[in-house]
């Protein structure tokens, strides 16, 4: 077998993981963020000065440490013992979070007066964080599955199954859905059909990537695996045939909506898979050459799933963004997104039961309702996340903590003292932001270039982790510098 036939095969047949296993791998990226926010509250504490003292590699170091490494080593070597890593994670940083809160010594009045205490109104942490958790995620997962360290059951399913990578495509389209200008109630133009030639405008970057990848992809002979989206079909067509598809049903249906709009397109969609040959023929005619239709069938079709997706991010985006003030306010909009995931995970597993399993290859329904919920339990963790670091800048009087919320004294209170705007300057977190496409078109490209570079399958399991330490910080490095040097690379 030739190197290209090797890695293709390396890909087929896979079934995934559980969905606890999944579940759990994501709780990571909320302890790492409270591991980094308390580190710094220490800080503070310690030499009772601001953090922008410190050198600048040493901001970077510490996000890439923190932020990044646990990452890496949770899907490679430390993936066979996840729940472990996460107990001794979580004893730590509660024995952190004592020592911090430990100088209070009215911790009942404290809390009371925290939850009646109002936060800055001008975004909303988690969302970002939210996001930007998705991308890095998904840039580690690209390269690092083409090494036999990261494990199969990670990988991308065949056909029906839940593996990490699965949720990976699902969870991008939600984040982009909770930022959209329906989600943040953005005045569009008075004439619908200018605002849907706007949104065909605004999605060419995501048509040329897409040509691209799929030109780069023919003309190099780089492997590929067609029964994830078809022989010249990939995500960037996805994502932009999902935004323009949603400006169309936004000229009918108000975004309050948005719910009934995800409802009734994976339920018509499901049914119709259920009830006629869709289905087999998605799966099972391999008669590719056919027409373009039957060369990307998989493709073509799972976009009306991720159309459903991106309805549910768009609703879930109106009812986040909902102005709020005070901290206990938030508390139980975060406790209604955690019941919803509940609710939803309780749907799927009996909608695996009567229905069938979930597909990522079909954006079947319960594909559907597992991408949402995974993303509100990622999302609510961060913001549960977020609310005990703000707690303990509260308990510090560290109020310089990046990517988080700050305290005020009350709702009319201007937080931009407070919280210098410099130090966002240092934050790996609004890095990544700030150039959200250019970082995973990079690491598309970093990914391409490891491959043609490195023989990945064989790699021992020491020098797949090193190589893969290389590419994160390589990539985290560029935005970062973009970052300091406020840069934001949007050509469209």
């Amino acid at each position: 077998m030739s190197q290209r036939e090797l890695k293709e095969a390396f890909f087929r047949n896979l079934n995934g993981t559980s969905l606890q296993e999944v579940a759990l791998g994501s709780f990571l990226s909320p302890l790492c963020l409270i591991s980094r926010g308390l580190l710094l509250i220490l800080y503070h504490q310690a030499n009772k000065t601001h953090l922008l003292p410190l050198p600048v590699i040493s901001h970077l170091l510490l996000d890439f440490s923190v932020l990044i490494l646990p990452l890496v080593l949770s899907c490679t070597l430390l993936s066979s013992h996840l729940h472990e890593v996460a107990i001794i994670v979580m004893i730590v940083l509660t024995c952190l979070l004592w020592y911090i809160c430990r100088i209070n010594s009215h911790p009942v009045n404290t809390v009371s007066a925290f939850l009646q205490s109002h936060v800055q109104l001008h975004h909303v942490p988690f969302v970002t964080l939210f996001r930007v958790a998705v991308n890095v995620k998904t840039a580690i997962s690209i390269l690092a599955v083409d090494f036999s360290v990261f494990p199969r059951r990670y990988a991308k399913t065949e056909t029906y199954g839940t593996g990490v990578m699965d949720y990976g495509v699902g969870g991008f389209v939600f984040a982009n859905a909770l930022v959209c200008p329906e989600a943040r109630r953005k005045n569009t133009s008075e004439s619908k059909m200018k605002h849907i030639a706007q949104q065909i405008l605004s999605v060419w970057p995501l048509f040329a990537l897409g040509m691209g990848r799929l030109l780069s992809v023919k003309m190099t002979g780089y492997h590929e695996h067609v029964t994830e989206y078809g022989v010249h079909w990939n995500f960037f067509f996805t994502l932009a045939i999902v935004r323009v598809a949603a400006s169309i049903i936004f000229t009918v249906l108000p975004p309050s909506q948005s719910w009934i709009v995800a409802l009734l397109i994976s339920g018509i969609y499901q049914f119709t898979l259920d009830t006629s040959g869709l289905k087999a023929f998605i799966i099972h005619n391999n008669d590719r050459a056919k027409d373009f239709l039957h060369a990307n069938k998989e493709g073509v079709f799972s976009t009306l799933g991720y159309v459903a997706i991106y309805m549910a991010g768009v609703q879930v985006g109106l009812y986040v963004m909902q102005p709020r003030s005070q901290v206990r306010q938030w508390v139980k909009a975060l406790f209604n997104l955690l019941l919803g995931c509940f609710v939803l995970y309780a749907a799927l597993c009996i909608c695996q039961t009567l229905v069938e399993p979930v597909s990522r290859r079909l954006a079947n329904l319960p594909f559907c309702m597992w991408s949402v919920a995974q993303s509100l339990f990622l999302m609510s963790t961060l913001g549960l996340a977020d609310i005990i670091l703000l707690f303990s800048q509260r308990t510090s009087g560290c109020h310089v903590v990046p990517s988080s919320w700050t305290m005020c004294e009350k709702q009319s209170d201007s937080v931009s003292d407070k919280k210098p705007v410099e130090i966002e300057k240092y934050c790996f977190v609004q890095a990544v932001s700030r150039n959200q496409l250019l970082y995973f078109l990079l690491a598309n490209v970093l990914t391409g270039l490891t491959n043609f570079t490195v023989d990945t399958i064989n790699c021992s399991s020491l020098i797949s982790v090193c190589v893969l330490l290389l590419y994160m910080l390589t990539n985290c490095t560029i935005m970062y510098v973009l970052h300091l040097c406020g840069i934001t690379v949007k050509f469209w």
